[in-house]
């Protein structure tokens, strides 16, 4: 009877700690991006592009607003060259704004607010809306101003690959970065077709991150670890479809909606209370399987 009672009290902690991942916004999911309460018009004019935001576009003024209905200001962006990941990768920008491919014109729309150097958005103030880790003893607000963060103006040497050049590989011979990925493949469409290991991983977390597809290859973008709608929450759909997988397992979270916070496209909550948690880890390891316990050996779940 007292082992039955105490399996019992087991299973219900075991329960409690799986429904305390689940999540309930307080506030609108657009966070930061309701920019001051004009809410969608900020970034998508229903009429006449940057004109109709009260801006004047000084280059290819006759496609203004022609992508995603956008309502800033493109002209310094266009054209510019970025620099990122120490300089390693180097993608120069459309020099119109219906030259790019949807995925660099992605970009390129992020960059005419957040790049503050060459473009120069309204209304922003420079720091992100959340505040760091507090209580993991970080304090203040990362930079939202990529180009222009305190390392000089233009500076993209020390931010995130993004662009056509910012491919993911997989663990093979032919790939200088051998044994830094995952155990995966690349199908001829530039679709991720995961191994025994990333599969592991994927029942373990997920696969949340969109990457792009350029010259067959599959890339990385703003929008592949962003969602610029959802600053604070992502939902996990049972059954999902894992997007830029050939094929493979669906994650074994439990479906539901989670905290999130820099507009990050999965579950991650650097201010979470749980000592010892990886789910942080864990949304990075989604391209970077190469630093994965998977891809050690090991087959550790999500800490939440």
């Amino acid at each position: 009877m007292k082992r039955n009672f105490a399996l019992a009290l087991m299973f219900l902690a075991a329960a409690g700690f799986a429904s305390a991942q689940i999540y309930t916004p307080t506030q609108d999911i657009l966070g930061a991006h309701l920019v001051g309460g004009r809410g969608c018009v900020a970034c998508h004019t229903p009429h006449s592009g940057a004109f109709g935001n009260g801006q004047t576009p000084s280059k290819d003024v006759g496609n203004t607003g022609s992508v995603a209905l956008w309502g800033e200001d493109l002209s310094n962006i266009l054209g510019h060259t970025l620099n990122t990941g120490g300089g390693t990768y180097v993608d120069a920008l459309p020099s119109s704004v219906t030259a790019g491919t949807a995925d660099v014109m992605g970009v390129m729309l992020c960059l005419s607010c957040h790049d503050g150097s060459v473009a120069t958005p309204a209304m922003m103030k420079g720091i992100t809306y959340e505040t760091l880790a507090t209580q993991q003893g970080f304090t203040g607000n990362p930079p939202t101003l990529l180009g222009n963060d305190g390392t000089g103006k233009g500076n993209y040497l020390n931010d995130h690959p993004v662009g056509p050049s910012a491919t993911i590989g997989c663990n093979s011979a032919a790939n200088p970065e051998s044994g830094y990925n995952w155990d995966c493949s690349i199908t001829a469409a530039g679709l991720i077709t995961p191994g025994p290991s990333m599969q592991a991983f994927i029942q373990n977390y997920g696969f949340f991150v969109s990457p792009a597809v350029v010259n067959n290859k599959p890339a990385v973008m703003c929008t592949t670890c962003h969602d610029q709608h959802s600053m604070n929450a992502v939902v996990v759909l049972a059954g999902a479809t894992n997007r830029g997988l050939s094929t493979g397992p669906k994650s074994g979270i439990t479906p539901g909606t989670y905290k999130s916070m820099f507009f990050v496209n999965g579950p991650y909550n650097p201010n979470t209370a749980t000592s010892g948690s990886n789910q942080d880890a864990q949304f990075c390891r989604q391209c970077h399987g190469g630093e994965s316990n998977e891809m050690h050996g090991g087959n550790v779940p999500t800490i939440f």
